[in-house]
């Protein structure tokens, strides 16, 4: 799954959670790449708040914080590896107009063999290589 996709499935989309009943759980997993985005997303919000006299805010931030590091354990998590950093190498000559981020996540699924379930067909089906299923 890609970053977005998991979002969504963590806020309880009930499209996302039916697609994910089709498929067979050990088979659906995140990179390490949207273990990070997340993880910068709550630590900004942290940073956020913490400015704030509303200590409620703070004391939700670092619950939701809590929240997705414990979802991190529903799945398995593929890493970077020297393949996905070879196959992100190619990515980056090719100068395609897809973020980084982006591209490292493509990068590892292409090295795992495996297929990203995405909601951004726009970006990611520009990577001929990549096996998607768009939803």
């Amino acid at each position: 799954m890609d970053t977005d996709y998991l979002s969504q499935l963590q806020r309880g989309d009930q499209r996302i959670l039916a697609h994910l009943a089709q498929i067979k759980p050990p088979s659906i997993g995140i990179t390490i790449i949207t273990v990070e985005e997340q993880i910068r997303g709550r630590l900004a919000k942290i940073r956020q708040v913490e400015t704030m006299k509303n200590r409620q805010e703070m004391i939700l931030a670092y619950q939701n914080l809590k929240v997705t590091v414990e979802d991190f354990k529903n799945y398995p998590i593929f890493d970077f590896t020297s393949d996905a950093n070879h196959y992100y190498t190619e990515l980056l000559q090719q100068k395609l107009k897809i973020g980084r981020q982006d591209q490292k996540i493509a990068a590892i699924t292409i090295s795992v063999n495996g297929i990203l379930l995405t909601r951004n067909d726009r970006d990611f089906s520009q990577i001929s290589n990549l096996n998607i299923e768009k939803f």
